[in-house]
């Protein structure tokens, strides 16, 4: 049985709740990724913030924004992370793990082992397994062309 751990990101970039939303935006851009844990010093799981919480305390381009609106990038993450979240253990089960993701309609799923983040599953790995697979299968059993 192939586990979380077997194509878990080990090492994610993380954030502390004292970080602002500009952080998390910075840290999005440079690495293209769309989940953040939020971490105390310890190492440990306290939330998360996804592209979309951004997208949603963010001002529209489109909009003339207000002072107010402007101080956005100034919040703490504490303020819009999500708490309360699910997690997975590196020795779980891979199939569970997308089943888990699937029903709940998650895209991701940190990984906690002993109490700390020590790695997050995204619905992107999931997509590259499955890639894997139809590479597999099309070398195993290649499709013949019409000639």
């Amino acid at each position: 049985m192939f586990t979380v751990n077997d194509m878990m990101t080990t090492h994610p970039h993380t954030l502390l709740r004292s970080n602002s939303l500009e952080d998390a935006k910075a840290l999005m851009d440079e690495h293209g990724i769309r989940h953040i844990p939020i971490v105390d010093t310890e190492g440990a799981l306290v939330g998360l913030v996804t592209q979309r919480d951004l997208l949603s305390a963010q001002t529209s381009c489109l909009e003339k924004p207000t002072l107010e609106e402007i101080s956005a990038l100034s919040i703490p993450l504490n303020d819009i992370m999500h708490e309360n979240i699910m997690s997975v253990s590196p020795h779980g089960g891979l199939k569970s793990a997308a089943l888990f993701m699937q029903k709940h309609k998650v895209g991701c799923l940190p990984v906690v082992d002993r109490g700390k983040l020590v790695g997050i599953i995204t619905d992107s790995d999931f997509v590259t397994i499955a890639i894997n697979l139809l590479e597999l299968q099309e070398e195993v059993d290649p499709m013949e062309l019409d000639e």
